[in-house]
């Protein structure tokens, strides 16, 4: 199937412009049969590669279909390295469903998704985790998701997996050069010091790679949010005003919000899912009482809880929200401060549960829950106290900086290399499960064999990420299949 020449529209149909890609052995052939150049006498068999030219598309009874211009790539200068033609049309559907018509009647097959970028990858044009990159940068959302697709794209990944083998795979070599001199006791061609230092530096950065992947997938999917509190304390205002629309219903009647209304943002160039939920509250209303039901579900679901107040909460209350905020962010709203600001009242009733230390910003105020006094060590989050008004918008900018701080996503760089992909994070957690072999058999003395053995497992499961060691085509077609037809 590699070797068919392929056609796929590349561009949405119904736009000013579309493009169909060619791509094979006989693009270049194909295209002529479909091709009428305005330069009498030029064909694209003859053409040279990188040049455009302008004609028209016919049919087999010599009718036009439309005027297009054609690009010339030959391999390897492509994007698949193969032989390669664009078509540049009119964005008509019927215009484009014609073309493709007619390049399939004359030999073409329609491209699988992903079929372009897999046969990049096939023909060395990239490797497997740039590969990836494609799909991604495709689907970014914002600037941290882009810089991470391209920066990936351009080989950040890859150029550290390299550096991180190139080490390995010399400390493997001696390893089992040693072996084919087994005879011979006395011989050790690898110094198991040096091993050691080898071995802790690849452990330690295979860590933090891995370590990356938390950032990466919240980067990636959208870090959740739940705005929570009792009926009409303000959430749907708040949502509304977050998103710079009329999104949720607004209104003096409690119990408005029944069910959970999400919706995005954009802060620092990172995504947050806002998730405004039912009001917290006994009723006997059923349909109210489910909302409230999903409302507990996405607390479970959020990373970032908004505690929306209107009074200063009781005891008990504190009490609650601090256990169902565990592993999370809490941020609690004082959210009518322009009726009444209870918000130094809020630090310290929460003070006396975990100390309040200075915030980042002059509107929030941090509990820091990693020096909390002895009454509260099971508390695991982090606090933060705010006064807002959403009615007036006092105070949303301070907000929206306190639920980026308390996301702990790092400043995205050019360069920075962070996990997003679950497929590498699994291929990191086993290569770091192997190179801890090697660290404790290198301690208990263990032999060169079972050293070597372990190495060569840890060099296997980095490959799978820039596809070194990829031999089945499952695994490729698991890759490529949720890529769309024109990449």
């Amino acid at each position: 199937m590699t070797n068919d020449t392929i056609c796929a529209l590349a561009t949405p149909a119904g736009g000013a412009i579309g493009m169909i890609r060619i791509s094979g052995d006989k693009a270049l052939e194909l295209t002529d049969r479909v091709f009428r150049p305005a330069a009498q006498g030029r064909r694209m068999t003859e053409a040279h590669a990188g040049t455009v030219h302008y004609g028209t598309i016919v049919d087999g009874n010599g009718a036009v279909v439309d005027e297009v211009l054609v690009t010339v790539f030959r391999a390897p200068h492509s994007y698949t390295g193969e032989d390669s033609t664009e078509i540049s049309c009119h964005g008509s559907r019927y215009i484009l469903n014609k073309v493709l018509q007619l390049l399939i009647s004359v030999g073409c097959r329609q491209a699988e998704p992903g079929e372009y970028t897999r046969r990049a990858y096939l023909n060395g044009k990239m490797d497997l985790s740039q590969a990836e990159a494609v799909a991604d940068l495709i689907a970014s959302t914002n600037s941290a998701t882009h810089r991470l697709a391209l920066g990936q794209l351009r080989g950040n990944v890859s150029t550290e997996l390299s550096h991180l083998r190139d080490r390995l795979l010399r400390m493997t070599s001696l390893m089992e050069l040693e072996l084919d001199f087994s005879d011979h006791e006395e011989l050790e061609f690898a110094d198991r010091a040096e091993l050691l230092r080898l071995a802790q530096d690849i452990d330690s950065r295979i860590t933090a790679l891995a370590s990356s992947f938390s950032s990466g997938k919240a980067i990636k999917q959208g870090i959740p949010v739940a705005i929570v509190g009792k009926t009409n304390v303000g959430k749907s205002t708040l949502l509304n005003l977050l998103v710079g629309e009329e999104k949720a219903i607004v209104s003096d009647i409690h119990g408005t919000t029944r069910d959970v209304i999400e919706d995005i943002i954009d802060i620092n160039g990172v995504t947050f899912r806002l998730m405004d939920t039912a009001g917290l509250r006994s009723t006997d209303d059923k349909i109210e009482s489910i909302g409230i039901e999903r409302t507990y579900k996405k607390l479970n679901d959020a990373t970032i809880i908004l505690w929306l107040l209107d009074s200063i909460p009781a005891e008990h209350e504190c009490d609650e929200m601090l256990a169902l905020s565990r592993g999370k962010k809490l941020i609690v709203v004082n959210n009518k401060t322009d009726v009444t600001d209870f918000t130094d009242c809020l630090c310290q009733q929460l003070g006396a549960k975990a100390p309040v230390v200075k915030a980042a910003s002059p509107a929030a105020k941090t509990i820091d829950a990693e020096t909390i006094n002895p009454v509260a060590k099971t508390i695991d989050s982090d606090v933060a106290v705010i006064g807002i008004s959403a009615r007036h918008a006092t105070n949303i900018e301070e907000l929206r900086s306190t639920i980026f701080r308390l996301s702990d996503i790092p400043a995205i760089r050019e360069n920075d290399i962070i996990i997003t992909s679950t497929r590498h994070y699994d291929s990191l957690l086993r290569a770091h499960d192997s190179i801890t072999r090697v660290l404790d058999g290198l301690a208990a003395g263990l032999s060169g064999d079972l050293l070597s053995e372990d190495l060569r497992a840890c060099l296997d499961s980095l490959g799978e990420i820039t596809g070194g060691q990829i031999t089945t085509s499952e695994v490729l077609e698991t890759i490529f299949k949720h890529f769309c037809v024109g990449k």
